[in-house]
């Protein structure tokens, strides 16, 4: 008898095949003497759609609203309805008794196993691969811990509480302000208090009034010293800082007193996603989205680092025997980095991170033992893997010691002050560098005693200006979200996507602005919905029904009336809102003014009229053909004598070649093998499909 094992992709699943000894591969299984690897392709099943339940929900109507399925029912996604039937076949097999899921050890990994064994009707036995890095080893190991899958049924419980939700509010509000303003809008229960937190910052800068301010600096024999009152170093009145200039002016400073204290610094535990996306976006000026593909590389395909979803910082006390393994493999790359380990024989110093009840699913993201071959990494890949592998040596490394020596002076009666930070043991940053606040001077304090006298042998005053926030960027919005428990760790990424594909934000020089249409829908939507508290109420339901702990029938009826209220606000709201992208041009069908929007290649003219289907390009289209002299890529244009390519910058037009109407079946295969061999979460699969396939047309 054979076991099935279910991979989320295609590429996980050669892996598992490899370490399993599969060697028979098919179409859409890999067959060994005792395993069948087979994949999903991300989601193969989703939720039904409205107009699955009636196809008059097919075209959005406010008086439709809300659409609350008395039982949520399950579909095939079309496009990878092949695979699924792949699948269903062998699990009708006689030889096969036992179904092994070996998807994302995470939430949504669960729930892409488990919709497919219910809708292909199991009833053997299941059980789980629960692994958290895809190293050989940890494969095989994996294999000879295999887990009941019932002890994972609260956490299915929860994924599918989590999807229900997200179905039930995000559609019917999006469809009820989209029907009510005749705009898309688009709303979520995460979503929107994201979108609500940088309208908020806006408003604090938009309402914020600058004022200006002076700091006096003064050269106290070779040191430079501020004036200082209490702590406040800004003067708010001009006539008061040139008064003060003036009587210090190559005046005698008079040391009033000399402290010095020595402090430390732990060493920083290693990195969830979250912080890491903070840090990559404050170094490198990834978008958090970049940030979890370039890891999600590391981790499938170079198996460098350990599960990447994680929310822990914290390492279980049963990893301690294996950082010797891991400090070894590091070795050929971070020769001098690892030595202190290694003279330790991989004895942790920063004994705080190992702490079981800090460790739900995954410990925190930390090299594998498999040895790094940074020419076959990308330049993103070197990047993400050295802070990772640095953050981890960090934890072998002494605390970080060092003294603040605080000199105040007074000068006339005026009192300033200086200090320096003097190294003492540079610990853990000798290997994970300087923090960016980081700054010690010369010593010159150190020798400072009470009542030494000095003279101010130059003074100045510097002209200020208050300023008002920041706007957020990634790592900010992310810490917010975070801060008040708004979506996981896995989801945060995408959510920040949304808004900006929504329109509903834009990202500029790193920083997120909210747009227009961002601005009106924040005043539209219902004060519940964009508060963070009830999110973070939700997330902390979501997270006990994941621990066994919650009520999921009791969270999806709050969650149902919640949703009826929403809607009969947005029904019975009188708020205006006026379209931010209506242009002067008129639809030559219906003469309605036209609309622009971004589409996935430029800015596109759709007519404001629900009911006529118009729309024309404004950007031209770029192909991937290149053009023979520039070698940039060429525009596509519809002419009278048909489709030609166009190059401006060299003036050099080509006839297109005659297309087919439609795709054949064999490159629709051809389209469905090429996106199913790339990284595929949820839907996206479908939608690069669906793009692909447009491409032809």
């Amino acid at each position: 008898m054979k076991s099935l094992v279910l991979a989320e992709k295609p590429s996980v699943a050669r892996d598992l095949a490899r370490v399993l000894g599969c060697t028979n591969k098919q179409k859409q299984y890999i067959e060994g003497p005792k395993y069948i690897v087979t994949w999903a392709l991300g989601h193969l099943v989703e939720l039904k759609m409205p107009e699955d339940y009636d196809p008059q929900f097919k075209t959005w109507k406010m008086e439709d609203l809300p659409i609350i399925p008395d039982k949520m029912g399950l579909k095939l996604i079309k496009q990878t309805t092949a695979q699924f039937k792949g699948i269903e076949r062998l699990s009708k097999r006689k030889d096969i008794n036992e179904f092994i899921i070996a998807t994302d050890a995470g939430r949504e990994g669960e729930l892409v196993a488990r919709w497919i064994l219910e809708k292909i009707h199991w009833k053997k036995p299941v059980q789980r691969l629960w692994i958290s890095s895809q190293t050989d080893r940890a494969i095989k190991d994996g294999f000879k811990n295999l887990k009941p899958a019932k002890q994972y049924d609260s956490l299915y419980e929860s994924a599918v509480c989590r999807a229900e939700a997200d179905w039930l509010i995000g559609l019917n509000v999006t469809r009820a302000l989209t029907t009510k303003y005749d705009d898309p809008l688009s709303a979520g229960r995460v979503q929107t208090p994201s979108l609500a937190m940088i309208l908020d910052r806006e408003k604090e800068i938009q309402s914020f009034v600058p004022k200006d301010y002076w700091t006096i600096q003064a050269k106290i024999g070779l040191l430079s010293a501020s004036w200082d009152h209490h702590g406040e170093k800004r003067i708010f009145d001009e006539q008061k800082a040139k008064t003060i200039l003036d009587k210090i002016q190559n005046k005698q400073a008079k040391v009033k007193t000399a402290n010095s204290k020595e402090k430390s610094e732990q060493q920083p535990l290693p990195y969830d996603l979250t912080e890491l996306q903070r840090d990559a976006n404050r170094r490198f000026g990834f978008s958090a989205k970049k940030t979890s593909n370039v890891l999600q590389g590391l981790y499938e395909q170079h198996k460098l680092v350990t599960y990447p979803r994680t929310d822990s910082r914290y390492l279980t006390t049963d990893m301690e025997n294996t950082m010797l393994d891991r400090i070894d493999a590091l070795q050929s790359v971070y020769k001098d980095e690892v030595q202190p380990a290694l003279r330790q024989k991989g004895k942790v110093l920063a004994k705080r991170v190992f702490n079981n009840e800090k460790v739900s699913d995954h410990h925190a993201i930390i090299p594998t033992d498999e040895r790094p071959r940074l020419n076959d990494l990308s330049p993103d890949e070197r990047k993400l893997y050295d802070i990772i592998v640095r953050r981890f040596l960090a934890l072998f490394y002494p605390i970080f010691k060092y003294e603040t020596i605080h000199v105040t002076f007074d000068v006339a009666g005026e009192n300033f002050s200086s200090q320096e930070s003097i190294v003492i043991d540079s610990g853990f940053k000798s290997v994970t560098g300087k923090s960016e606040n980081e700054d010690h001077q010369l010593q010159r304090l150190s020798n400072m005693k009470p009542g030494q006298t000095f003279t101010v042998n130059q003074a100045k005053i510097d002209k200020k200006m208050t300023e008002p926030p920041q706007r957020f960027n990634e790592s900010d919005l992310l810490a917010r979200m975070e801060k008040y428990g708004l979506g996981t760790p896995a989801t945060r990424a995408d959510i920040i996507e949304k808004l900006l594909s929504s329109e509903s934000i834009d990202r500029q020089n790193n920083r997120l602005h909210p747009t227009p249409k961002g601005k009106q829908l924040i005043e539209l939507v219902n004060k519940e919905l964009k508060s963070p508290e009830l999110t973070a109420k939700w997330e902390n339901e979501l997270e006990k029904i994941a621990r066994g702990k919650g009520q999921s029938k009791e969270f999806l009826q709050n969650i149902r009336k919640q949703t009826k209220e929403l809607v009969s606000e947005v029904k019975k709201s009188n708020k205006a809102y006026k379209a931010h992208n209506i242009t002067g041009s008129k639809c030559p069908e219906c003469s309605s003014l036209m609309k622009e929007i971004k589409g996935r290649d430029g800015r596109v003219l759709v007519c404001s009229n629900r009911d006529c289907n118009f729309r024309r390009r404004k950007d031209p289209k770029l192909s991937n053909k290149r053009c023979p002299q520039c070698r940039k890529k060429m525009e596509m244009h519809n002419g009278k004598a048909g489709m030609y390519f166009q190059c401006r910058r060299c003036n050099l037009v080509e006839k297109a070649e005659k297309q087919k109407k439609a795709v054949s079946k064999r490159e629709e295969k051809q389209l469905l093998k090429k996106y199913s061999s790339e990284e595929s979460f949820g839907n996206s699969l479908a939608d690069a499909l669906k793009a692909a396939m447009k491409e032809k047309e």
